[in-house]
């Protein structure tokens, strides 16, 4: 049963929280373990959705996961794998898009691998194209079938000369997990090279795999016959970090999130400083906090890494509808993000889509007709209306501008916010949140 969140508005968030290890990194590397001939030690894991999705197909496909009571960290031993049946697998089907980067490393485990027809936010086209042409460049075989994708490798899986048309993180996690123990050597251009891939690629490596990236985004894989198992801590969630950090501005708070790191989210801080925020860098963490005043509008283009992450645009959004001014957002990565800021028209924000490029980043959707530019004006007093959730980002936003706007908001379907976001009630009742939480009726 889903749940409904009833907030009351208007209430500065102070306080701490913590952010543990990244969502866009810890299942991948979960996965990662299933390559190997020995377990595996994942350390700063959060509690959220995604892990427990891949932790159950692990467990369906013979891999041992037990997690320390005390400190949440995961052992992962796969010296058991088999194959799992398609009805328990299909159970998953509409969870997570973490299952197709199960492929590869089923394949050189078992011979084979099932993927349940995939789910993950609605926030544009993510199509699993990109990862079916990679499988199929390393020699497998892919074939449709009722509830999924059945794909085997008869000659096994080999190295491959590969040039991705869009740096997709997905894609290139999808190279990085087939190739460390394909035959011969594999050559990736055009790769993302995200924190997030950089940590996956430390992992590997930890397990035997050599791996090496150039500055013009090609990785070189050569492949192993055999790998060893990894003790790895990932690296802090990013994005959990900015949201936060857009609450304390939203609300006019201050946070600090604890285990934040500078290194990772230069881009967004140099965003936030001209917004307007206020920050203390700490060697533990970050405080991010409004200092008073005005904040200022600005021109803000989202981009693969180094850019401005996309997952941070969202919640930096309802802090313009904040500013003094007109600012223009200009999302480059996924076409209907701003489906989202809807209901913050109907909380009284003034923010018009257009379909034209309003920037200068290079863009794959200027000639199809997707509305992936907006135009805030502000400041708009925000008023508290019923929320329904529509993706993971996007129901951050609309929480952090439930908590900002005067009255009361019913905001329904949270629970998907559990996919990236760990126990992020407790956290908000930390922060001083006046909110109740109910079983929907």
């Amino acid at each position: 049963m889903s749940s409904v969140l009833t907030i009351r508005g208007g209430v500065p968030l102070t306080g701490r929280v913590t952010v543990r290890g990244a969502k866009n990194l810890v299942p991948k590397a979960m996965v990662a373990s299933l390559l190997g001939n020995e377990p595996s030690v994942l350390r700063n894991v959060p509690e959220i959705k995604d892990v427990e999705v891949v932790t159950s197909l692990l467990q369906l496909h013979g891999v041992t996961v037990e997690k320390d009571p005390v400190t949440g960290d995961l052992t992962l031993d796969p010296k058991s794998a088999k194959t799992a049946s398609s009805t328990a697998i299909d159970a998953h089907a509409g969870d997570s898009r973490i299952p197709i980067l199960l492929c590869g490393p089923l394949i050189h485990a078992i011979g084979e691998a099932f993927i349940p027809d995939l789910g993950g936010c609605k926030i544009g086209d993510r199509p699993i194209d990109y990862h079916l042409n990679v499988l199929r460049q390393f020699g497998a075989v892919v074939e449709k079938r009722p509830g999924g994708i059945h794909i085997s490798a008869p000659k096994g899986l080999h190295g491959a000369k590969i040039s991705l048309p869009y740096p997709s993180v997905g894609a290139t996690e999808q190279v990085l997990l087939s190739a460390t123990r394909a035959e011969g050597i594999t050559e990736l251009s055009g790769a993302a090279t995200e924190p997030e891939v950089v940590d996956l690629i430390a992992v590997l490596q930890k397990m035997g795999a050599i791996i090496s990236v150039q500055t013009d985004r090609t990785i070189r894989i050569e492949g192993v016959k055999d790998l060893g198992g990894y003790d790895h801590r990932a690296l802090p969630d990013r994005n959990e970090s900015a949201s936060w950090a857009s609450a304390a501005l939203v609300t006019r708070g201050d946070i600090f999130v604890e285990g934040a790191s500078q290194r990772d989210m230069m881009t967004f801080l140099n965003t936030y400083r001209k917004v307007g925020g206020g920050m203390d860098i700490r060697e533990d963490g970050i405080r991010f906090y409004h200092p008073g005043g005005k904040l200022s509008p600005l021109v803000l283009e989202t981009d693969v890494h180094p850019g401005f992450m996309t997952d941070w645009q969202q919640p930096l959004v309802v802090a313009l509808t904040q500013a003094e001014g007109v600012s223009i957002v200009h999302e480059t990565v996924y076409e209907n993000r701003f489906g989202f800021t809807d209901a913050l028209a109907r909380m009284g924000a003034t923010i018009q889509l257009h379909r034209e490029c309003l920037g200068s980043v290079p863009c794959r959707f200027g000639q199809r007709n997707f509305l992936h530019s907006a135009v805030i004006s502000g400041p708009t007093p925000l008023r508290g209306t019923d929320i329904d959730i529509p993706d993971l980002r996007g129901g951050f936003s609309h929480l952090i501008a439930a908590l900002a706007a005067t009255g009361t908001s019913r905001v329904t379907g949270i629970d998907i916010i559990n996919r990236g976001y760990e126990r992020f009630t407790e956290k908000l009742a930390a922060l001083g949140a006046d909110f109740d939480i109910n079983d929907a009726k």
